[in-house]
């Protein structure tokens, strides 16, 4: 029954997201508030077919931190599945992300139609491009979206955190929301099976920059998630079927 489901889930995915990726592309030349609106329709009904074939579903704690203006959200990153929710949980937002997702087929194209911030990890200029881009993303009134940790950690696990978020946040004079997750227990890295359960989402209180310098606001950042991180459940082990 598990495999029926998620055959059932990629099947829709596979005939969802072509379209999509095209409708991107045809996007291209309208306003970037408007096209961001259309094609993020997609992660609604991503999510909604997600729990409805896999039974997968999510809970969010901490929904009255989410700050009233843009913000930089740092967040966890386990699966793709936050990629998708954070859609919902928070306002109209844009990721960072390397640049050469850019290249990807269907999914590049989504990025490009929805404003991400590609970043060249390799060039010298990539913390001020980081900083341009994200203050005229902020003037459409977007938030930016950072995985501190730069890649896909197995539940339970912690990388380093990177400083770019927050030295983005104290260029920018914005707060920072920290997000704890647990979506790889039941979205596994890389993984073909999603298992029915329910994703936990923890939103803390926002760190003001005021007083902060990159590194300490930093270790504010990763002493906050770390400290959630150990209260939320699952050990790595994805849910039985």
């Amino acid at each position: 029954m598990l495999l029926l489901r998620n055959l059932l889930y990629w099947v829709g995915f596979l005939l969802l997201t072509p379209p999509y990726s095209l409708l991107a592309i045809a996007m291209l030349p309208f306003p970037r508030v408007f096209r961001h609106r259309v094609v993020t329709t997609w992660t609604h009904l991503m999510l909604a077919w997600l729990r409805l074939t896999c039974g997968l579903g999510f809970r969010v704690r901490g929904a009255e931190h989410i700050p009233s203006t843009p913000s930089i959200i740092a967040c966890q990153h386990q699966s793709g599945w936050e990629t998708m929710a954070l859609q919902l949980i928070f306002p109209r937002q844009v990721w960072v992300a390397k640049k050469e997702l850019m290249w990807v087929p269907f999914f590049g194209w989504g990025l490009a139609a929805v404003s991400a911030i590609m970043i060249d990890r390799k060039s010298r200029q990539a913390a001020q491009q980081l900083v341009a881009l994200g203050k005229d993303r902020m003037k459409d009134g977007f938030w930016i979206v950072i995985f501190p940790e730069g890649t896909r950690m197995p539940p339970g696990q912690l990388g380093k955190f990177k400083q770019g978020g927050a030295r983005l946040a104290l260029s920018l004079d914005a707060p920072t929301v920290p997000v704890a997750l647990n979506s790889g227990t039941l979205w596994p890295r890389n993984a073909f099976l999603k298992y029915p359960g329910t994703i936990d989402v923890i939103i803390g209180p926002a760190i003001l920059p005021a007083g902060h310098t990159a590194e300490s606001l930093t270790q504010a950042v990763e002493q906050w998630i770390s400290a959630q991180q150990a209260q939320l459940p699952g050990n790595g082990t994805p849910s039985p079927a």
